[in-house]
C-alpha cells in the first residue's frame, strides 16, 4: 500500500473502535397511530409526574460501537480512513 501524500510504502494499518451515542426516536407509524394525542394528554393531565419522569426517568439513547480501519504511514504522519 502506498501513502497518498509522499508514496511511501512504510504504511501500518490499525482498527480503530468508535463509541458514540445514539438518540432513539420513535418511529411515524407510532406518530400517526399513538403520539399525535397522548403526548398533549400527557402533558395536560400528568403535568408533575411527566416532569418528574422526564427528570430522573431513563434515557433514551444508545452506545453505538464502530470499527474503522486507519491507515497510518510511518514516513510522513499522514492518516486516512479505509
Amino acid at each position: 500500500m502506498k501513502c497518498p501524500r509522499c508514496g511511501s510504502e512504510n504504511v501500518n494499518v490499525q482498527i480503530t473502535n468508535e463509541t458514540y451515542l445514539k438518540k432513539q426516536h420513535h418511529g411515524l407509524l407510532w406518530w400517526l397511530c399513538i403520539g399525535w394525542w397522548w403526548i398533549p394528554t400527557k402533558w395536560l393531565l400528568f403535568t408533575i409526574p411527566a416532569l418528574i419522569f422526564a427528570l430522573f426517568g431513563r434515557k433514551k439513547q444508545k452506545v453505538v460501537n464502530k470499527q474503522v480501519k486507519t491507515a497510518v504511514c510511518q514516513g510522513c504522519g499522514y492518516s486516512w480512513n479505509m
